[in-house]
């Protein structure tokens, strides 16, 4: 007899309550079901996970985006306040290494406030151990999920870093 993952199971159980289930749903479920997702259940990141990002080799990667987002804050006028905002940030590498950069121009460093939103409790809890420095003027909200973001973008100018698939973009005037 064939053994179900308990996942496996639910997924049969929606299925015959409400018939056919389209491809993002299911990949929804698999990926970020809150007990049995692949996203939220475990680290993915390093040795002992299954994947390894840029950041989590270089600290270069993370330095690079730092300054391209001063050189954006500049180009927009210098904003007296600029969102960063990384969705699935994972362990906060990239975050981290950016700020650092940052640091070097004190008048943007003080005007940003950075938002990891991340899925993974596992991942939130290691952001808060990296100690992403909040202090002069850094305002640090970790968690959320992906719809969170309209509410943390609507009202000023912000960067935003989603994942290796989705890129980069300046959103300068709000939404």
């Amino acid at each position: 007899m064939t053994e179900f993952s308990p996942l496996q199971s639910e997924i049969k159980k929606l299925i015959k309550s409400s018939g056919p289930m389209p491809v993002w749903r299911y990949m929804e479920l698999c990926l970020m079901h809150p007990q049995h997702g692949y996203y939220v259940s475990r680290d993915p990141l390093g040795r002992e996970g299954d994947f390894t990002t840029a950041p989590e080799v270089s600290q270069m990667f993370g330095e690079l985006i730092g300054l391209w987002a001063a050189s954006v804050w500049k180009a927009v006028g210098s904003p007296p306040l600029l969102r960063l905002v990384e969705l699935g940030p994972g362990r906060g590498t990239m975050m981290a290494d950016a700020l650092r950069a940052l640091r070097v121009l004190p008048p943007l460093y003080e005007a940003l406030d950075v938002h990891l939103v991340e899925i993974n409790p596992v991942l939130r809890g290691k952001q808060q151990d990296m100690r992403i420095t909040a202090r002069r003027g850094v305002v640090l909200a970790c968690g959320g999920y992906p719809h969170d973001v309209a509410r943390i973008t609507r009202t000023y100018p912000h960067l935003q870093r989603g994942g290796e698939r989705a890129g980069h973009r300046l959103h300068p005037q709000p939404e």
